[in-house]
């Protein structure tokens, strides 16, 4: 398995985190006895050899030794070191233009014939394995369809067959000339005798490859199929015992669903209806109401991947995932949690059960870390950030309590009006803040982000106590004045006592939030405009906020309009969108020319720019008819705006939601 492997120089070659001299010791470790060391050797080799998908030389160098290791059976455990050369030889097909992973293809498929000598191996993680590998690296499509139609003939261990499923999936796809077959074998699995598991399974790759093959009740066959085979499914006993390893394999298996094989299977079902959202919808509700909790919790998990693509009226399925609230298994009522919390408004028909959650769990309130500041408790920011007014009085507990969790600012600014009540307390709290202490920030941040979004007057000398009081060479000082200055520039006129203050940080690092806070508070055009001006023309770091902050000076602002017809012009894509916005702000329909072709490329180039732009349109009124098409095409879309980039969270929904907020104010604006 090893012959060459010292005379290669490893010492040369490259992986993530520098020179590969230690792969051999990787590899070999991969054929070790003890399965703790083959585990971390797994983990060593997608942590630095294929880390975050991407191939190195040392990539190259390894594959001949993996190739190795997987023909021989006295190697245990070669499934996970056949599903490593799947994904290296994968990202050679996706990413045209780089050499080295075309390499790594190449070479996968050179060797492509131990996978078809695996699909008989005696263990049957490895054949499970195989299948999928055979299908995508075999140049030799007749082949391959042949020895997938024999090997489900004689397999009879089911999680082969789920894979074997699969690979007529891949394969109808990828040779979409020669499906019919792979097709016809899919549709025969998807019907009786063929068991639950298996029909669903082969349900989930007709939906990708041939969907006009799908039974016209494909929803309640799906649920009584899930349910059939919840009934069913064993305990996997006899399974090979996994050593507790702290490998980032180690813990992904910790962190799977108890049922992950169940989860799969529904999964690629959902992805494979991608925007049949009625459809997926009904899905949900029929997981969701499943008598098995496992059944729930796999779609609890796989809920967020709808709502966090498509837009769509949510209210049933939220509603059953509220209800999961109550449940007793801790696994199901975190999950339920963790994904309410990244609903925010759309969480609001699970209401009811967040608050019996939070109004029966006071230990819940506040969450404890070994490391870092205490956060708010996932059921009680869940259900402020939905709006819902009953999370004050709690909120007001929490407050009266010994610390003060740093979203508490982010919670308040959802709640509103209804969170009025909280700010004596969110005063109080403030002033207590000690201004020389290393954790000033931490302590001041959330509090300051709160009364701004409250627009409490009543606290700017608690504002203005820490702008005065903090001494030059704390830590985080020039951030607590940003926040301070945003605070003080959000309470607007009736914080004219503050001005003196801001006047005095025009010459800072803080001097352009100042400059934006002083004409809010005092709309003084002659203090502020040079400061503009001057990081106008200035570092790029600043010139974007320099030209935001332009912008809300109207036609005061008109002597920096020359900077950013030129600002409009640049290279960079935000600063072009921030001098645009400026421009037409400034200049009104003189500026449209320029403006709105600007804004309108931004908008199609990059769909992170659009809640900015549909704000700045909403603020223009009816100059700004000539993007209203661009509004009127996102409320009709329905999917999410930066659907195509791939989500990332809550903050993926948050955005849309205002973006489609400011999409509609814009055109009732117009």
């Amino acid at each position: 398995m090893f012959t060459g492997i010292d005379e290669v120089d490893w010492a040369s070659l490259r992986h993530a985190y520098g020179s590969a001299e230690d792969v051999p010791g990787l590899l070999r470790g991969l054929a070790s006895a003890d399965p703790a060391e083959r585990e971390t050797a797994l983990d060593g080799m997608y942590g630095a050899v294929h880390h975050q998908g991407d191939v190195y030389d040392s990539t190259l160098a390894c594959l001949p030794f993996l190739l190795a290791l997987v023909a021989s059976e006295a190697v245990p455990e070669r499934g996970g070191i056949v599903e490593l050369l799947v994904s290296i030889g994968q990202e050679g097909e996706e990413r045209v233009g780089d050499d080295t992973r075309a390499m790594a293809r190449a070479a996968v498929r050179a060797g492509a014939e131990v996978f078809v000598r695996l699909t008989r191996d005696p263990d049957p993680e490895v054949r499970r394995a195989a299948a999928g590998a055979l299908v995508r690296f075999l140049d030799a499509p007749a082949r391959v369809l042949a020895l997938v139609r024999e090997r489900l003939t004689v397999e009879r261990d089911d999680r082969v067959l789920l894979a074997l499923a699969e690979a007529l999936g891949v394969f109808a796809r990828r040779h979409p000339g020669q499906a019919a077959e792979a097709v016809e074998l899919l549709a025969a699995q998807s019907a009786p005798p063929f068991g639950p598991g298996l029909r669903l399974a082969a349900l989930g790759q007709l939906a990708g490859c041939a969907p006009d093959r799908l039974p016209e009740d494909l929803v309640p066959t799906v649920v009584r199929l899930l349910r059939e085979r919840s009934t069913l499914r064993p305990c996997r006993a006899g399974e090979p015992d996994r050593p507790e390893t702290d490998t980032l394999i180690g813990r992904l298996r910790r962190l799977r669903p108890s049922d992950e094989e169940g989860s799969q299977l529904l999964r690629t079902l959902h992805s494979a209806l991608d925007g049949r959202v009625e459809e997926r919808i009904a899905l949900l509700v029929g997981q969701l109401s499943s008598p098995e909790a496992t059944d729930r919790c796999n779609a609890v998990w796989m809920s967020m991947g709808l709502f966090r693509e498509w837009r769509a009226d949510y209210g049933e399925p939220v509603a059953l995932i509220g209800a999961q609230l109550g449940a007793e298994e801790d696994r199901l009522r975190d999950a339920a949690l963790a994904v309410l919390e990244g609903l925010l408004d759309l969480a609001a028909p699970a209401a009811d059960h967040l608050h019996t959650l939070v109004a029966s769990r006071p230990e819940l309130w506040v969450r404890h870390w070994e490391h870092g500041a205490p956060t708010l408790g996932t059921g009680l920011k869940a259900l402020a950030l939905c709006g819902d007014p009953r999370a004050t009085p709690v909120l007001a507990e929490v407050l009266a309590g010994p610390v003060v969790p740093n979203e508490l600012g982010r919670v308040v600014a959802h709640l509103g009006f209804a969170a009025r009540p909280l700010a004596p307390a969110l005063r109080r709290r403030l002033g207590e803040v000690p201004l020389d202490s290393p954790d000033t920030y931490d302590r001041a941040a959330p509090l300051l982000w709160a009364l701004g979004a409250l627009g409490d007057v009543e606290s700017v000398p608690q504002v203005l106590r820490l702008l005065l009081g903090m001494p030059d060479g704390l830590r985080s000082r020039e951030t607590v004045v940003e926040s301070a200055v945003r605070a003080l520039g959000a309470f607007g006129p009736a914080a004219g006592e503050a001005a003196p203050v801001l006047r005095g940080l025009l010459d800072s690092g803080a001097a352009v939030a100042a400059a934006a806070a002083l004409w809010a508070v005092q709309e003084d055009a002659a203090a502020v405009l040079p400061v503009l001006l001057g990081e106008l023309r200035g570092e790029r770091r600043g010139r974007s906020a320099a030209a935001d902050a332009l912008g809300r000076l109207g036609p005061a602002g008109r002597p920096a309009l020359a900077d950013l017809r030129r600002m409009a012009a640049a290279d960079d894509l935000w600063q072009r969108t921030s001098a645009a916005c400026a421009l037409w702000r400034i200049g009104g329909d003189g500026e449209t020319d320029i403006a709105a072709p600007v804004l309108r490329a931004a908008w199609t180039a990059n769909p992170h720019t659009r809640p900015g732009v549909a704000e700045c349109v909403a603020a223009l009124g009816p100059v700004a008819e000539p993007l209203h098409d661009l509004l009127r095409a996102e409320l009709a879309s329905p999917r999410r705006h930066q659907a195509s980039l791939g989500g990332y969270g809550s903050h993926d929904i948050a955005d849309d939601l205002r973006l489609l907020r400011m999409c509609r104010e814009g055109l009732s604006a117009g």
